[in-house]
């Protein structure tokens, strides 16, 4: 299964690197992107991705507040935070709006990887797996 991402990010460089790491898997597709959270909410709402990769801290309307609109509305079906603050207030103000996971920015890509397959196989059951069984 090819996972369907949205990237919210505002910076572009990280958008760029993502975009670069992402087109090499063969199991992510990047079907859009968002340098803002009302972007984020209006390529969800055209999209509907798989998941949508949210930085928090941006102009306009935040990534806390476009991941509680976007799960509010049911526009994908899972928003992972990717931002680089570790707090464990950020974490909780995430997961109250709605966020299903919550990784730092430098985290190895690999984990960021493990966990789109982890959120696949809910959706989908392991690889072999009879549809409805």
């Amino acid at each position: 299964m090819t996972i369907q991402l949205l990237l919210v990010d505002d910076r572009d460089v990280v958008r760029e690197e993502l975009r670069h790491v992402l087109d090499l898997t063969g199991t992510v597709r990047l079907v859009g992107e968002a340098a803002d959270g009302w972007e984020a909410v209006r390529q969800a709402e055209r999209l509907h991705p798989d998941i949508v990769l949210m930085d928090l801290e941006m102009p306009g309307l935040d990534g806390l507040e476009a991941t509680r609109q976007i799960k509010t509305s049911g526009l994908a079906r899972a928003v992972i935070v990717f931002t680089v603050y570790a707090s464990a207030t950020y974490r909780q103000k995430a997961l109250e709006a709605g966020a299903d996971a919550f990784i730092l920015k430098g985290t190895d890509l690999r984990a960021l990887l493990d966990l789109f397959e982890q959120f696949a196989l809910r959706w989908n059951g392991p690889p072999g797996a009879a549809a409805g069984a």
